[in-house]
């Protein structure tokens, strides 16, 4: 009798005493987040007009860095991105450079969930080309190309700082979208 007592005792202790311990509060990792990025309400755009055969407006908010040969950067430090835009003349090359532009577009459709092609014509300026949205964890989630098709040519890129997460990046790669889509319809050859 004393000794089932005993195992009683032992037993209800037991019981109690997991009671006691399992009803702290458990430490759960915090699951990993992502940066916030904010933006300026109003985006102000400034023209450049330089020695380039050609204009455009480009976001204040990014930094214009002269690559030599009408090509230029436009960095976005707190969003850790940059637009890379190249110009190259044309003469009798446009295939050439037509097929360079979409070849370097497709080549990242390993890594690319989709790829959304938008065509762009301004017959006032005689500005034509294409944007294409690239979707998934592509090098480059944006893309265009704008032509007269007799004597300029110009593509832009954007790449981010950072190994390619769409999900994390999706904010920042629209906010700069919407940047070079604005650059493609203010573009204006030199006469």
């Amino acid at each position: 009798m004393k000794s089932r007592r005993k195992i009683i005792r032992v037993a209800v202790f037991t019981i109690i005493s997991t009671f006691l311990v399992s009803c702290g509060d458990e430490t759960v990792p915090k699951p990993q987040a992502y940066l916030r990025l904010d933006y300026p309400i109003e985006d102000n755009h400034v023209m450049y007009d330089g020695t380039c055969p050609f204009t455009f407006e480009f976001n204040s908010q990014s930094i214009m860095k002269s690559k030599g040969n009408c090509n230029f950067t436009l960095e976005y430090p707190k969003m850790k991105g940059t637009i890379h835009l190249t110009y190259k003349p044309v003469s009798d090359n446009i295939e050439v450079l037509l097929r360079d532009a979409q070849k370097l577009t497709y080549e990242h459709v390993i890594k690319a969930n989709t790829i959304k092609e938008l065509p762009f014509s301004n017959g006032l300026e005689n500005v034509h080309g294409m944007f294409y949205q690239v979707g998934g964890n592509a090098a480059t989630n944006a893309q265009f190309y704008v032509t007269d098709s007799t004597n300029h040519f110009l593509t832009g890129s954007i790449y981010f700082h950072t190994k390619p997460n769409y999900d994390s990046i999706m904010p920042a790669v629209s906010y700069i979208k919407e940047d070079m889509q604005n650059i493609m319809e203010t573009i204006k050859w030199k006469k």
